[in-house]
């Protein structure tokens, strides 16, 4: 029979390993909250119009950016409001990058989208992957080589829990927090007349129409808060502790949340959420618990998001919450 010392040993052992599943579930959670962003932008355009918006990454590296420039380059507003607290200057400088950035989504569409309606999807989606290239190159061009900071109105701070082995970034926390309210806007968006027009045109374009809602409109406005919640996703993946600011690679985290989006269902507001989720949590779980394993290489982690996609594909093709479609040939 084991004895007290084994006991407290394996008691010990076991609290440790519950701390250290928390720690990676919250930070699983955080990163998930990020691809949950992304992916449901991502969703929101493809439902209202059809297209696979290839300049979703590039968009979101653009509203990184500029954080950079109206709260570090020109600490706008804060020059002008000295009186407020500079966190609070902070949340202005990046509440107006996301509005440039919406704005620029609103205009990518009018451009380049609307003229090309009526036209082949593939050549939409074609037009997306141009714009993907210039944004990119531009963005590029401007941060160059090493990452822009884009301030940490946190700081680099953390809450510590069971003695220290739980450790939560502030700004982890602060994510969560800020997927959570835009979510829930998102989800009250869709009750209002506005969202259930939005909601009846990705339904059918040529029966909305039909009862007077114009599509243009609802087209504009689903790249705009595409382009939003892309910028808001590429601000918070630029801050501490996912990054030491926006650089080159950050037009590519789109890119690595394309599996929530497959994962959830590609006309899926709530799969897109769920598979963000999915995706943030498998990817921090095997950076944690599989790290150990050399055989697998130390960039598995990376490729665990699309490992997962290809199972949820094999087993439902339509992802996760998207709708089934059967096409008789």
């Amino acid at each position: 029979m084991p004895g007290p010392a084994w006991l407290l040993a394996q008691e010990a052992a076991d609290q440790s390993a519950f701390l250290k599943l928390v720690d990676t579930l919250v930070d699983g959670l955080s990163l998930g909250a990020i691809y949950a962003l992304l992916a449901l932008g991502f969703v929101l355009i493809f439902k209202a119009t059809q297209v696979v918006n290839f300049a979703h990454g590039a968009i979101a590296a653009v509203g990184g950016y500029m954080a950079f420039w109206f709260a570090v380059s020109r600490d706008f507003p804060g020059q002008y409001l000295t009186f407020l607290p500079d966190w609070l200057n902070w949340i202005l400088a990046a509440l107006l990058a996301v509005f440039v950035t919406a704005m620029l989504g609103w205009l990518l569409e009018r451009l380049f989208i609307k003229p090309m309606i009526g036209e082949p999807l593939f050549s939409i989606a074609i037009i997306t992957l141009g714009i993907d290239f210039v944004l990119r190159t531009i963005n590029d061009d401007l941060i160059g080589i090493d990452p822009r900071p884009i301030g940490q109105p946190l700081g680099v701070g953390v809450a510590s829990f069971g003695s220290g082995q739980v450790t939560i970034a502030h700004t982890d926390i602060a994510t969560i927090i800020t997927a959570v309210v835009l979510v829930s806007a998102i989800a009250l968006f869709f009750r209002t007349r506005t969202g259930v027009a939005m909601r009846a045109t990705a339904f059918d374009q040529e029966v909305s129409m039909a009862q007077g809602i114009s599509a243009g409109r609802v087209f504009a406005l689903a790249w705009i808060i595409g382009a939003a919640l892309a910028a808001t996703a590429g601000i918070l993946t630029s801050m501490f502790p996912r990054g030491l600011g926006v650089d080159r690679a950050t037009a590519f985290v789109a890119f690595r949340a394309f599996p929530a989006v497959v994962i959830g269902g590609l006309d899926s507001v709530v799969g897109a959420v769920v598979g963000g989720l999915i995706v943030g949590v498998a990817e921090q779980a095997a950076g944690v618990y599989l790290s150990s394993v050399t055989w697998l290489g130390a960039g598995f982690s990376g490729i665990v998001p699309w490992l997962l996609m290809l199972v949820v594909l094999l087993v439902r093709p339509y992802g996760l919450f998207g709708t089934e479609e059967i096409r008789r040939v």
